[in-house]
């Protein structure tokens, strides 16, 4: 990668996580007009992944996920109507793109276990446990000493730190098999130099389905 590609993805980058938490914590409209946006860019990234082919169970891959997501922006988790409050979502992004992050970095210079080759053949065992590592050292020095406050009860952030990597590589390995069998890189190109939208949000995909069933029902 020469520079100039690197300065595109540094700069796409930045402005992907600032649009992000921008959209998530600005107001529950914005959250929502974030996530429908996104919603129907990733429907139709898939769309293309899937041409001549089945879509059901692609469609339900984006669909559950960015639905629920919905309703952490509109309702607490008893369905009260209460202020507006993005803190678990904003947290979730923080673990996620830790995680994505230094999973990236240990991998490239430490990978030489892959964990599913045929699928995804840059993951590796070894980045997997830098990110796990580099998550529950994050989840720490967000609640010690950022004003990012969750108030659930009973929700225990070292847990949600402990499982988030292993359902944000869920979400990255389904990805990857729907590109691989469409023969692409990349979902798409909607932000310069990391694909598409779906490529951005893949971690997520089982990651807000699991977290709300631990709200709610756990």
């Amino acid at each position: 990668m020469n520079k100039k590609e690197t300065l595109t993805r540094g700069i796409s980058g930045l402005a992907y996580v600032f649009i992000m938490w921008f959209g998530t914590s600005f107001s529950q409209l914005s959250f929502s007009i974030l996530f429908a946006f996104i919603l129907i860019l990733c429907l139709y990234e898939m769309w293309k992944l899937r041409l001549g082919k089945s879509k059901f169970l692609a469609f339900l891959y984006i669909l559950i996920p960015l639905c629920i997501v919905q309703l952490f922006g509109s309702t607490d988790h008893n369905y009260q109507n209460i202020l507006f409050d993005p803190s678990l979502i904003l947290f979730m992004f923080i673990l996620t793109w830790t995680f994505d992050t230094f999973a990236y970095l240990t991998g490239t210079k430490f990978g030489n276990n892959k964990i599913l080759p045929k699928i995804s053949p840059n993951k590796s065992w070894e980045g997997f446990a830098g990110g796990w590592i580099s998550t529950v050292i994050v989840c720490y020095l967000v609640i010690k000493f950022t004003a990012l406050s969750i108030n659930i009860e009973n929700f225990n952030p070292y847990l949600f730190a402990i499982v988030l990597p292993i359902t944000a590589s869920l979400g990255d390995f389904l990805e990857s098999y729907y590109k691989r069998q469409a023969g692409v890189k990349d979902s798409g190109n909607f932000i310069p130099g990391h694909g598409g939208m779906l490529d951005r949000i893949d971690a997520f995909t089982i990651t807000i389905p699991i977290l709300y069933l631990y709200i709610n029902l756990i």
